[in-house]
């Protein structure tokens, strides 16, 4: 009798478990078990060296950009705006990263200007040509100068997309430009749960 009352146990939870809605899945690409984009050093926009550990407890959201961009890095600065309102009380335990991909231009002065104007706790990050280099190489971000008319005006392509890490640093999604911002508000919350 014993054995016919543990049969039917497990068949009612395995019933339940089916009767259940299935995994939510993320709207954007899942990254989760690469090896590549572990850590960086800059320097934040207050003068303060930065690492991804800094930012432990928190879902990390990390664009690399410029401040002179004139369309995808507003749009996206924008967007992850729009995510920090649309998230609530929880995007106290979001940190959205800026990292130029333009030190020449883009100064500590600068980003402080530029970056806090989108959400006062978003933080730019900047480093030098090398640091600026190796970190674009660790995460596979792709940047280039593309020279204007004159030597300052130059533009920068550069990857569109920001990197997702979780509350323990680990790399999880990249977030496609221009989607709006309840997909990226549906996938962080996600990574709450």
């Amino acid at each position: 009798m014993n054995l016919l009352k543990k049969l039917f146990a497990c068949a009612l939870i395995a019933g339940l478990a089916a009767c259940g809605k299935p995994g939510e899945k993320f709207n954007n690409t899942d990254l989760t078990g690469l090896d590549y984009a572990q850590d960086f050093s800059l320097t934040d926009h207050n003068g303060k060296a930065r690492t991804l550990k800094d930012f432990r407890g928190k879902l990390v959201v990390m664009f690399f950009g410029y401040t002179q961009c004139p369309d995808v890095c507003p749009t996206t600065m924008v967007e992850m705006a729009n995510v920090m309102q649309k998230m609530g009380p929880q995007a106290e335990k979001v940190q959205v990263l800026f990292v130029t991909i333009d030190p020449e231009r883009d100064t500590q002065a600068l980003m402080a200007a530029y970056v806090p104007n989108f959400d006062p706790r978003f933080l730019g990050l900047y480093g030098d040509a090398a640091a600026t280099a190796k970190v674009a190489k660790d995460f596979k971000v792709y940047y280039q100068k593309v020279d204007g008319k004159t030597p300052t005006s130059y533009t920068m392509d550069h990857t569109a997309g920001s990197y997702v890490f979780d509350t323990e640093g680990r790399l999880r999604l990249f977030l496609r430009h221009g989607q709006g911002a309840e997909p990226i508000v549906h996938d962080l919350k996600l990574l709450l749960k």
